[in-house]
């Protein structure tokens, strides 16, 4: 099939047949994929969200007939109500939507903007969510819609897990199955130790610190934690967190007492990788630490496990185990670094397309 030559960006064809249907071609998408949020704070949208969720198997390990009645008899009915209290302290209610919604496509517009600037009109950008809405095969379809015939898909997680950057390229695939005329593809890898991203991340850190009123005797470089069995799967997670930590670590000059590596947001009785972050606030507090912060490079953009546990949660065990100053240093978000960042990662990837 030939393309529709009213699309400027459209590759142009002499002649066509009177009966060929229209199609556009020639251009390039990017796809931004994040997590996902839930709808709204209320019962049935959280519910709706955990069950895609914690349905995932490459989420959950567990064998089916083992899981299968612990989520839909237990955690169906107990946790949506939990989560949407949580979800509803760091809820933007301007928009009605989740934060990491918020961000997500602000970070989209923002690198569509840059990269229009520069010229780059036949490339078209687009933001999807794992799990809820809007969802990775109907922007998909958006971008081949558009005339994008080649797609690269950016897994927005600095460093790469089954749970998170697989399986967002899982439900990509799984849309492309379906299509008859597949577009060329490629997935961005992680940027774990990419010198763009700890750059940005330490210049973040610094002008954040600079705000604060006191200086932190600790600083976490808190990370999302996974089941050790995982890692003893071969998942490189824990490894690229590692290798992030200490290159933060280098670029701020700062030793390992001082800047400490921590893992958060565990699930079930499972062992995960430690230290785990809760633990380590309260015992730097009871152990007479008065002042720290934590940052969180895991995450391209705040979230509930940022906004909620770090700085709700973990704040409270500090103060309340007798710390006295607490901050949490945001995610670099859509600033013009975590932005710059982006697209930094895009314009690699996009090599020998451009």
């Amino acid at each position: 099939m030939s393309p529709d030559t009213s699309d400027k960006t459209a590759a142009v064809v002499p002649t066509l047949p009177p009966d060929h249907p229209p199609i556009r071609i020639g251009r390039i998408g990017v796809l931004l994929m994040n997590l996902g949020t839930p709808e709204g704070t209320s019962y049935w949208p959280m519910r709706a969200y955990l069950k895609e969720f914690l349905s995932d198997r490459r989420v959950i390990e567990e064998p089916r007939w083992k899981w299968w009645p612990i989520l839909n008899l237990i955690i169906l009915s107990t946790r949506p109500g939990r989560k949407g209290k949580d979800y509803a302290s760091i809820w933007n209610k301007e928009r009605d939507e989740g934060p990491l919604k918020t961000i997500t496509r602000a970070q989209a517009e923002q690198l569509a903007e840059r990269l229009a600037a520069a010229g780059e009109d036949r490339i078209v950008v687009d933001w999807a969510m794992r799990y809820g809405f809007p969802d990775v095969k109907s922007r998909l379809k958006a971008l081949l819609d558009q005339g994008c015939d080649r797609i690269l898909m950016v897994p927005l997680y600095p460093q790469y897990a089954a749970a998170t950057s697989a399986t967002a390229c899982d439900q990509a695939f799984r849309a492309l199955m379906e299509m008859r005329w597949q577009p060329a593809v490629r997935v961005a890898p992680p940027y774990y130790d990419d010198p763009a991203y700890i750059k940005a991340i330490a210049d973040s850190m610094r002008a954040s610190l600079a705000t604060l009123a006191f200086e932190p005797e600790v600083i976490l470089c808190s990370l999302h934690g996974m089941p050790q069995s995982y890692l003893l799967k071969g998942d490189p997670y824990y490894c690229q967190c590692v290798k992030t930590w200490r290159l933060l670590r280098d670029e701020l000059g700062m030793s390992s007492e001082r800047f400490r590596l921590t893992f958060q947001s565990r699930f079930g009785p499972e062992e995960w990788l430690k230290p785990y972050t809760d633990e380590t606030v309260k015992a730097l507090a009871e152990s007479g630490t008065k002042s720290m912060a934590i940052v969180a490079p895991g995450f391209s953009a705040d979230c509930l496990e940022t906004l909620e546990e770090l700085d709700g949660e973990n704040r409270e065990i500090f103060m309340h185990h007798g710390g006295e100053n607490f901050a949490y240093l945001p995610c670099l978000n859509d600033s013009e670094e975590g932005v710059r960042v982006i697209e930094s990662v895009v314009r690699r990837e996009l090599m020998g397309w451009l």
